[in-house]
């Protein structure tokens, strides 16, 4: 019928939309590939730095540039405000994270700080873990980190010692605390009570390397097949249907 678009043209241009389409999202997914490797370098990097103490903690406009650098800070437990955070896996095995709020030495300012993992019991859950928690000034190395991650929760936040979630500026307001909008992941001193196996940080290139790949792979295939399928075979059909073969 006079004004239909040939066959041929239809296939290639839904070759070429294809290809175009697989080909992009395979460079999108190496360029994020590229950002997340950037941002794991510079953590890296940060992990390397002189550890800040608490005069420079205090001091810094912009606590996200420190995030992921190590310090190490003077001040006094404010163990009244300990909260035990549910439902926080450590080497496969589910527990609670202590947190409990550090206020700095020389100043009025308080940060969170996740002292580590212990496990729950069972038996009883609403049982709080026994954990010590030291007197008068300490001194506490770890990583700055942002605020503890948040869970899902039905409904508002539930005051008492195990929770599961810590929102900020509530749990300011609850305590009367100025607390920082930041955490510290505590490595240091050595706690028989609390596991500090904390996951070091992995931005996942590998597995947009793996989908770009994928994608990649599907317009090369989408190339071959159209090749295929619109020269080679034709061609080698009419090889074998020439005189000699008959």
């Amino acid at each position: 019928m006079a004004g239909l678009i040939p066959r041929s043209w239809v296939i290639a241009l839904a070759t070429v939309i294809t290809m175009a389409v697989t080909g992009s999202l395979g460079t999108w997914q190496l360029s994020r590939a590229a950002e997340k490797q950037a941002l794991e370098d510079l953590i890296e990097a940060r992990a390397s730095l002189p550890a800040w103490d608490e005069q420079t903690l205090t001091q810094t406009q912009d606590l996200n540039a420190g995030l992921h650098r190590p310090v190490r800070l003077q001040g006094e437990w404010v163990s009244e405000n300990s909260v035990f955070l549910d439902n926080r896996p450590m080497g496969g095995h589910s527990g609670f994270i202590l947190v409990t709020p550090l206020r700095l030495k020389g100043d009025d300012q308080s940060i969170l700080v996740q002292r580590g993992w212990v496990p729950r019991d069972f038996g009883d859950r609403t049982r709080v873990p026994a954990v010590a928690t030291p007197t008068g000034l300490v001194t506490v190395a770890g990583r700055l980190a942002p605020p503890p991650s948040q869970l899902f929760e039905l409904g508002e936040a539930q005051p008492g010692a195990i929770r599961q979630n810590i929102v900020l500026p509530a749990f300011a307001t609850e305590t009367g605390l100025a607390l920082m909008q930041a955490s510290v992941l505590q490595t240091g001193p050595p706690d028989a009570a609390l596991q500090r196996d904390w996951p070091r940080f992995a931005a996942g290139v590998a597995k947009h390397q793996g989908y770009a790949f994928q994608w990649f792979a599907m317009c090369t295939t989408t190339a071959a097949l159209y090749l295929w399928f619109q020269f080679i075979s034709p061609r080698r059909k009419r090889r074998t249907d020439g005189p000699e073969f008959r």
